[in-house]
């Protein structure tokens, strides 16, 4: 009996290996592809846009 559940372990952890790689590929696919559309194949917009603060005038 000892053989056969060693191949059921080793059997699961590659399923859950293949289900582990399957979920990095389609996470790739989504962080690395555009997430909106572009009409005129304009470059697409930043998904963050850093800006500074206005200046403010201090009276004083």
């Amino acid at each position: 009996m000892t053989g056969q559940s060693g191949l059921d372990a080793v059997r699961e952890l590659l399923l859950v290996a293949a289900v582990a790689g399957v979920g990095v590929v389609l996470a790739l696919i989504v962080v690395f592809s555009p997430w909106h559309a572009v009409p005129d194949k304009a470059a697409p917009a930043a998904p963050v846009e850093l800006r500074s603060p206005e200046p403010t005038a201090t009276v004083g």
